[in-house]
């Protein structure tokens, strides 16, 4: 597959073919919209004028075997490469949904009827691939300068409701404002059936593209369609914290401000995306959780493990992947304990199990980073950092040395059966704690043995789950 590079110069090559053939051929999208910006945009866009898909295939033939992404749609390709090469289209909305359009391929379009269909007009700008001539005529440049996002055509517009959200994810990823005439049309689009993959889809590309994701949700919050795909997250709004610990007011501001901070840390994260999903949902539980006692003071204890199904009802609503619905429940029931083991400066025994707890220790000590950075006048302290980097090195070392295994235990004659799991894990916690295989496995025999005889067996509670924690505001 070619690079990016290769591809710079090949759309130049088929601009060049399309010419000869007597049509013209135009940049399109990002590639003009963040060209603008001095930004390099990956995605190689082109719309073809004046010929027919006839045509269009026999000048791109000689550059290599053309391929058809939607033949129907007149959208092309070449094999090589990841350039969309498209002829302008008429669309008529036929239904609801997003693929209930009529569409037709149209050669002779018009430049202004072919940008009318367009989402906003920072999308509707077009660049000539050979001469450069840019062609704005939705004053689309002027918005981008000035950080406006703003709709093309009342009339297209509402014709796909995913534009609410690409309107919400456009001004996150710009820093813009949405056009006041823009939020008013949002308000009134009905986007409940938009699939949710769609949705998913614009979520990703604010929580990955933008230094501050939080412009996405106060968008959507702005156009009053916040709650049909994140019901669990706004209802975080008004639910109130200790002032002492959270000044900067209710679970949804303090949420707001993590997954920025999120944001700063995404690149160093194992999995960048499932790691903001988790510092946007982390604290849903405090919707459940929280109390004002009799003095006034607010308290959120266990939200982290109370707020675990509502925590998942927010990701199902979003997305199917097993793999992301399990590390982000994960991270939201763990977050709370790096910083107070590090604050207390736990035992190396404490950090290695909770370590052991975690789909992702990297990315969980990113998070606890983020949540105490999400605080107004409260700056987060770099030494429990190092305290947790310095203790996962020690984690890291410790799982290289030989633990106790399953045929151990049955080599020792025990069989396996309902309790040979708790055996397991009840020497995986010695070795935590400091014993070697041979010392581990003793133990676990002994207490066998005892609890055989109708003793009690020692040691079953030194685990900690992370459900009895406090939280420490």
């Amino acid at each position: 597959m070619n690079t990016y590079e290769q591809d710079q110069a090949l759309s130049i090559e088929i601009a060049r073919r399309v010419a000869e053939a007597g049509g013209r051929a135009m940049y399109v999208g990002g590639m003009v919209r963040d060209g603008l910006r001095g930004i390099p945009c990956k995605d190689i866009d082109i719309e073809v004028y004046g010929l027919t898909p006839e045509r269009l295939r026999a000048a791109l033939a000689p550059l290599g075997r053309v391929t058809a992404h939607g033949a129907s749609f007149g959208v092309y390709g070449l094999e090589q490469s990841q350039i969309d090469i498209a002829l302008p289209r008429r669309e008529r909305c036929v239904g609801i949904r997003h693929t209930d359009f009529e569409v037709s391929v149209d050669p002779d379009m018009s430049f202004r009827d072919a940008t009318r269909r367009r989402d906003l007009t920072i999308n509707a700008m077009m660049r000539d691939v050979l001469t450069g001539e840019l062609v704005d005529l939705w004053g689309g440049q002027a918005d981008l300068e000035a950080g406006i996002v703003r709709h093309v055509s009342d009339a297209t517009f509402p014709e796909d409701a995913l534009r609410v959200f690409r309107a919400a994810q456009f001004a996150a990823r710009l820093e813009a404002t949405v056009a006041p005439e823009t939020v008013a049309l949002c308000r009134g689009m009905a986007v409940a059936d938009i699939s949710h993959e769609r949705v998913y889809d614009e979520l990703a590309k604010a929580l990955l593209k933008a230094r501050r994701p939080s412009v996405y949700f106060r968008v959507l919050l702005e156009m009053d369609h916040l709650r049909e795909f994140f019901p669990e997250l706004a209802a975080c709004i008004g639910v109130p914290q200790n002032p002492v610990y959270h000044p900067e007011g209710d679970v949804f501001e303090h949420t707001m401000l993590v997954v920025d901070c999120a944001a700063a840390l995404r690149e160093q994260a194992r999995y960048p995306l499932e790691f903001m999903l988790a510092a946007l949902f982390h604290d849903l539980g405090k919707v459940v959780a929280t109390e004002i006692r009799p003095d006034g003071k607010i308290t959120a204890y266990g939200h982290e493990v109370l707020g675990l199904p509502d925590c998942e009802r927010q990701l199902r609503r979003l997305t199917n992947q097993a793999s992301v619905i399990k590390y982000v429940t994960n991270m939201a029931k763990l977050h709370m304990r790096p910083n107070m083991l590090a604050g207390a400066k736990s035992k190396k025994k404490k950090t290695r199990q909770l370590f052991d707890l975690s789909v992702c220790p990297e990315d969980l000590i990113l998070l606890a980073r983020a949540d105490a950075s999400g605080k107004l006048d409260n700056p987060y302290d770099p030494e429990n950092e190092r305290f947790l980097r310095e203790r996962l090195d020690d984690y890291r070392h410790v799982m290289t040395r030989p633990m106790v295994t399953g045929r151990d235990l049955i080599d020792a004659g025990l069989r396996p059966g309902p309790d040979f799991s708790r055996y397991l894990d009840r020497a995986r916690q010695l070795h935590f704690a400091g014993l070697n295989r041979e010392r581990a496995l003793k133990q676990v025999l002994g207490e066998f043995r005892e609890q055989g005889t109708g003793k009690r067996e020692k040691g079953t509670g030194d685990r900690e789950q992370g459900t009895g924690n406090r939280e420490q505001e």
